[in-house]
């Protein structure tokens, strides 16, 4: 079993930082002969080659490349670490570090994570937004507290996870004023070859919409498909087209966007989950999230 000598792990990283044996021994206060032989010895022990000799120069093997991104997440860790022990409790922050999927109305996600600013502990918040799978590689090794997607964990994705439902919402339609004065009928009739603003493919909800459009016989004219949901509102805002948001918003993005509702569609659901490696949420900003997402966004959410 390989284990690692996190003392030897350190004499590697600051060899990497510092860009040879020699100006490393001097930050050490250590020989060169001494640091040389225990690369050595951690090289035997991981049964990898880190540097490799060019000229007179050391340069990383590729191993040894991703080797220093972990120990540099590992020794940024351990000083963050020391810096909190050695401030007093009544100053200590919590670092609260939280993924939002791409495909997540940001107005939403701002309206759950916002409230954690203002618990009783400080809290450093860190949020990361990108495609679901990139963060869940990040939680799985523990770069996130949680991350906000709207789906479950998935099945084919590697991580140790768990799924907390957060809540859902039915859909509202919008249009700018201008936009929503050509078009003809009653709702859901006028929207028929209306020029639509689409979520992308990897939205959870929109193969629901798509079948929704079918079952209506109505068939909008796609002139944009979007993973980011703050720049489809911005286009829906310039009256590029009709879109979609959750109803539990609808008054905000009516406000925000100076856009008007044309309808709801109460048969398809945005649902919202927190993905966390804990079976039971125990972080204090995670907890305020769910209850957040209970009591004021969605309402209390149906158990699932």
């Amino acid at each position: 079993m390989i284990t690692i000598n996190f003392k030897h792990l350190r004499y590697f990283w600051v060899v990497a930082k510092t860009g040879s044996i020699a100006r490393a021994a001097e930050q050490l206060h250590l020989t060169p002969q001494s640091i040389s032989g225990q690369l050595t010895t951690l090289e035997q022990a991981l049964g990898v080659e880190l540097f490799q000799r060019v000229g007179r120069r050391l340069e990383l093997t590729e191993t040894g490349r991703r080797t220093l991104s972990y120990a540099d997440e590992i020794f940024t860790l351990g000083d963050e670490l020391l810096d909190m022990l050695r401030d007093p409790p009544a100053q200590r922050t919590l670092v609260f570090k939280v993924g939002i999927a791409d495909v997540v109305p940001k107005s939403v996600a701002y309206r759950l994570v916002e409230p954690t600013l203002h618990l009783d502990e400080p809290v450093r918040l860190v949020c990361s937004e990108g495609p679901l799978d990139s963060l869940l590689a990040e939680l799985a090794v523990h770069r996130l507290d949680m991350v906000i997607a709207d789906r479950a964990m998935p099945a084919s994705v590697d991580v140790r996870g768990y799924s907390h439902f957060l809540g859902e919402s039915g859909l509202s339609v919008f249009a700018a004023p201008d936009l929503a004065a050509t078009l003809t009928g009653a709702f859901p009739a006028c929207l028929d070859n209306a020029p639509f603003l689409l979520p992308g493919a990897d939205v959870a909800m929109r193969p629901r919409l798509m079948q929704w459009f079918d079952e209506q016989r109505v068939r909008p004219h796609v002139v944009g498909e979007f993973d980011d949901s703050a720049l489809l509102n911005a286009f829906g805002q310039a009256g590029s087209g009709v879109f979609v948001a959750p109803t539990a918003i609808a008054d905000y993005v009516s406000a925000q966007y100076g856009v008007r509702s044309l309808g709801t569609i109460d048969t398809v659901r945005e649902q919202l989950y927190a993905i966390t490696t804990q079976r039971r949420l125990t972080h204090p900003a995670v907890v305020a999230v769910s209850r957040v997402a209970r009591e004021e966004v969605f309402g209390r959410p149906v158990e699932r």
